[in-house]
């Protein structure tokens, strides 16, 4: 897009390029995302930016009626397969937090140096710049949400330090953190502020038309007792499951009915440091930062998909909570899951309902099994021989478990579109999927119903 072509975008107020793009006001010194439903400025006082951590770089802060740090994430870090779709996939689920540049840089295989330069040319905001956006959000998500200590908060977030947490929130609210929590009609209310008990509540943002229904029926069928459950009626459902976190273990529990451009959440976690990760494991589960209005312009003109298409609008193609779990559960199928759930899954200190569990880890399931191909995957995960982490390498992961027993090209290409969140695969391998990329997983999701 030209800047032309984006500005008309904010002038029409088009939500679907909520996050693939901001705009900034130079007359007010705020940034907003393009839907946001104030009076369109002038064009000379606008400025376009790719993220929020550029538009922050460069003195903006955060508009308080469009909230431009919740928008859903771009498509294009998903269908991107670089090194710069790979490291915004791995800030997302926290790297830069727990492991710094140099833990991003040695995942990504290049000097700390080499991805910087890159994320700046390219986004105008390096990987701390984006880390620290996304912790900033965190941070507000828990002060609105919750009744925890401010400093408990800061630490929570990601923050090193007290000071460096009411640094960042003056400077991209323009507020206190007090002030931030105080605000009318942005908080849910003293009522829900026990995030202890009850969970975080939470609004994962999705972009264009959501079709629930059939990612709640493919949950549903694919359930693996101890771990995961679905309860309620078609329209209704409530999808709960177990995570296994980098700090400690999550419940987490989603509602099947979209309010408008968002699904309803909460979330338990043993350490509030791993509400970013568990997030975004959600928001891949559930293809929250799919771009639907492309995948059905594309699907559309397919006679094979019409008729799908049209019935369907926003149909997802869910990824995996867990990538290690998921490939597992391929390879040994449901009921082989809910076996080693219960020989070898991590029992929960407190138990919820149905939810008693985690799925067991690589490295448990490398020394304890005898099927000689799951002991391979096994260790092969356990050891990093292949890796699907939010930044591996697709192409290299899918060879990797190529050369494993017992799986086969179907099985591989089903782990790298699902654990991987890959939007362009066809574990079937038709002679049509060329004229459906670079969305041939949503064909896939079309085609199977």
């Amino acid at each position: 897009m030209d800047e032309q072509t984006r500005y008309e975008a904010v002038s029409s107020r088009d939500a679907r390029f909520d996050g693939e793009f901001f705009f900034a006001v130079e007359t007010t010194g705020i940034y907003c995302r393009p839907s946001c439903p104030a009076v369109t400025p002038k064009r000379k006082n606008v400025r376009f930016y790719p993220t929020a951590a550029a538009a922050q770089g460069n003195g903006f802060r955060a508009c308080r009626r469009c909230r431009p740090d919740a928008v859903p994430g771009s498509a294009d870090w998903n269908v991107r397969a670089d090194v710069v779709g790979r490291a915004m996939r791995m800030i997302g689920d926290g790297v830069v937090d727990r492991e710094g540049v140099p833990g991003l840089a040695h995942r990504l295989g290049y000097s700390s140096r080499q991805v910087q330069r890159q994320l700046n040319a390219e986004l105008g905001a390096g990987p701390v710049a984006l880390a620290r956006a996304q912790r900033a959000h965190t941070a507000r998500v828990l002060l609105q949400t919750t009744g925890l200590p401010v400093t408990e908060i800061a630490f929570a977030s990601g923050f090193a330090s007290v000071r460096q947490f009411n640094d960042t929130i003056r400077q991209i609210y323009a507020r206190t953190p007090s002030a931030l929590r105080a605000e009318a009609g942005t908080g849910l209310g003293a009522a829900v502020r026990q995030a202890r008990t009850t969970g975080i509540p939470l609004r994962l943002a999705h972009r264009g038309p959501y079709a629930a229904r059939e990612v709640f029926d493919l949950l549903a069928g694919e359930t693996v007792t101890r771990i995961e459950e679905v309860s309620g009626d078609p329209g209704t459902r409530t999808y709960r499951r177990t995570l296994r976190l980098p700090y400690g273990t999550g419940i987490v529990a989603v509602d099947e009915r979209s309010a408008g451009s968002w699904l309803d959440a909460r979330i338990h976690l043993t350490d509030l440091r791993d509400l970013t990760t568990a997030v975004q494991r959600l928001r891949r589960l559930f293809d929250l930062d799919a771009d639907p209005y492309a995948v059905d312009e594309r699907l559309g003109t397919d006679p094979r998909l019409a008729a799908s298409v049209a019935a369907r609008p926003g149909l997802r193609s869910p990824g995996a909570a867990d990538p290690e779990e998921f490939a597992v559960r391929t390879l040994v199928g449901g009921a082989g899951a809910e076996r080693l759930v219960e020989m070898y899954g991590k029992l929960l200190d407190v138990p919820c309902g149905g939810l008693t569990h985690v799925f067991p880890e690589p490295g448990v399931l490398a020394g304890a099994v005898d099927d000689p191909a799951l002991r391979a995957l096994a260790t092969a995960l356990a050891d990093g021989d292949v890796r699907l982490d939010a930044g591996a390498d697709r192409d290299e992961a899918e060879q990797t478990l190529l050369r494993l027993p017992g799986i086969g090209p179907a099985a591989a290409a089903l782990i790298r579109m699902r654990a991987l969140g890959d939007p362009d695969v066809d574990p079937d391998g038709r002679s049509a999927a060329e004229r459906w990329r670079p969305w041939r997983s949503y064909a896939v999701r079309h085609l199977s119903l």
